[in-house]
């Protein structure tokens, strides 16, 4: 009578429903357990170490070490250095391949005779593997004896033209360019995508009205690209904060250039400290986490304005 007046179905119903709906579920446990495995117990388990005092020179001294190891990451010198790094190389990179990924996507919006190569060519970077990608730029453009930078510049200057060591006199701008040059596709694919989605009538109709190609896209293109930009910004960002294959294969982290991720390399395959380590790869996943839980807000944006 109370399922009657209520709406709700009788138990039975919901039952079949309720046995319905994990008869449907179950062919993802596999996939489910599989990721758990993979990615949350070794999570847990570098939390718990983080805990530990535990460094192999010293394994004597093993044991529960409280918020040391978390305390030891946020008041060393190098860890600070390596979170300005990371800060730099994240801003530096992100807002380069914005603009030019934004300058690119404008160009590749407009019709000409083999656009579809150019694009396929702008895409290749974003294609390499990172370390593929890396040792191009640490050999082919940065090396001092034979790379092609230093090759233009005899070419152009002739043979007085000085010869810089590129990664030993700069290398967080050479690292800055390197990543740049990888995920400058990115950007401009996702910024492409949204260029071609905006309402072309809307866009003739205030030409047609005098509006200026400069106004159209200061009050039109741009207010339409936002939530494109942000997407794109918070997944370079995510990926950049978590960049290891450069840093490691152009600079090993010299003179001032270790992110967090390869800080974290270090105090563990060198010093062998692996608590301090877990501590300070945990406190990188938490950055990362934040920064995830913003891309997916934008994500879940882009999508509810596509769905109008």
């Amino acid at each position: 009578m109370d399922a009657v007046r209520t709406g709700a179905p009788p138990p039975a119903e919901r039952s079949r429903l309720m046995s319905e709906k994990w008869r449907r579920r179950l062919p993802l446990l596999p996939a489910l357990i599989f990721v758990i495995v993979l990615t949350q117990l070794p999570f847990l388990g570098t939390l718990i170490v983080s805990f530990m005092d535990w460094n192999s020179y010293y394994p004597e001294e093993r044991g529960f070490a409280g918020l040391s190891n978390y305390a030891r990451v946020f008041t060393d010198v190098n860890a600070r250095s390596a979170v300005f790094v990371t800060i730099v190389l994240t801003v530096s990179v992100v807002l380069i391949c914005l603009v030019l990924g934004l300058i690119i996507a404008l160009l590749l919006d407009r019709k000409f005779p083999g656009r579809g190569v150019v694009r396929t060519m702008m895409i290749a970077p974003f294609l390499l593997v990172p370390i593929a990608a890396a040792l191009l730029w640490k050999h082919a453009l940065y090396n001092p004896e034979y790379g092609l930078f230093n090759g233009l510049l005899t070419l152009f200057l002739g043979d007085d033209a000085p010869q810089p060591d590129w990664v030993g006199s700069m290398p967080l701008p050479a690292l800055i360019a390197a990543i740049s040059w990888q995920w400058t596709p990115f950007m401009m694919l996702i910024l492409l995508a949204g260029l071609q989605s905006r309402p072309l009538d809307v866009v003739e109709a205030a030409r047609i009205d005098g509006a200026s190609s400069w106004q159209i896209f200061i009050h039109m293109t741009l207010p339409h690209l936002r939530p494109y930009i942000e997407l794109s910004a918070l997944l370079g960002t995510i990926y950049v904060v978590q960049n290891f294959d450069h840093v490691f294969t152009i600079t090993a982290g010299a003179t001032g250039s270790a992110n967090l991720p390869y800080f974290v390399y270090q105090t563990f395959y060198t010093a062998q400290d692996y608590g301090r380590a877990s501590a300070a790869g945990v406190v990188t996943v938490a950055g990362t986490l934040v920064v995830a839980m913003l891309a997916l807000r934008t994500v879940f944006t882009v999508f509810k304005e596509e769905a109008r």
